[in-house]
């Protein structure tokens, strides 16, 4: 048996679907009254979205999405060019000795970019990206929440943090990978 749910309860679920159904995610950061309503009545936005067939995604780090297993060609090119955007700013900030978990504190801008575009040239190349490229990119990445433009610059939102968790993840199965390298090895 459902339980019913007070559609009057959810004043912002239209603006709410919307949002989500575009692909696009929600960031405390970027829209705190959405952020705040979804919040306070998630367990009836995720039950009501249940019940239309969509997996609303809340993340305590400040985000949420509807998730899908279903990847269109499109989503995942999109998705591959976002990866490799935030993989080279990741990566440059790094070597530059920035904590990572703090990438909603970088400025992103030109010269960020232009740093990540030298060190990975050949990369960037290969995929026929160059600055303003990656910076178009950024552009998408606005489009679907995980960025947005401020006064002169773009700062990183939360939603990243599903690129960092991969990377993160990514890098931890290498070093596993290669600590059995090394015990195997006489």
């Amino acid at each position: 048996m459902t339980q019913a749910i007070d559609l009057n309860c959810l004043p912002h679920l239209a603006d709410l679907f919307r949002h989500f159904n575009t692909g696009k995610h929600l960031n405390r950061l970027s829209d705190a009254v959405l952020w705040a309503e979804l919040e306070q009545e998630q367990e009836a936005y995720t039950t009501f979205f249940q019940a239309l067939g969509y997996e609303l995604r809340v993340d305590g780090r400040g985000f949420a999405w509807f998730h899908t297993d279903d990847k269109s060609a499109t989503l995942s090119q999109q998705s591959r060019q976002l990866a490799l955007l935030f993989m080279v700013i990741f990566d440059t900030q790094a070597d530059a000795g920035k904590a990572l978990n703090r990438f909603s504190d970088w400025p992103i801008d030109r010269a960020l970019l232009t740093t990540a575009s030298e060190h990975h040239q050949e990369l960037l190349q290969a995929e026929g990206l160059d600055v303003d490229g990656l910076l178009a990119l950024l552009e998408r990445a606005g489009t679907f929440g995980f960025a947005r433009s401020e006064a002169g610059h773009w700062q990183l939102l939360p939603a990243v943090c599903r690129y960092l968790d991969h990377f993160e993840a990514l890098a931890e199965q290498l070093t596993d990978e290669s600590a059995v390298l090394d015990e195997d090895t006489p």
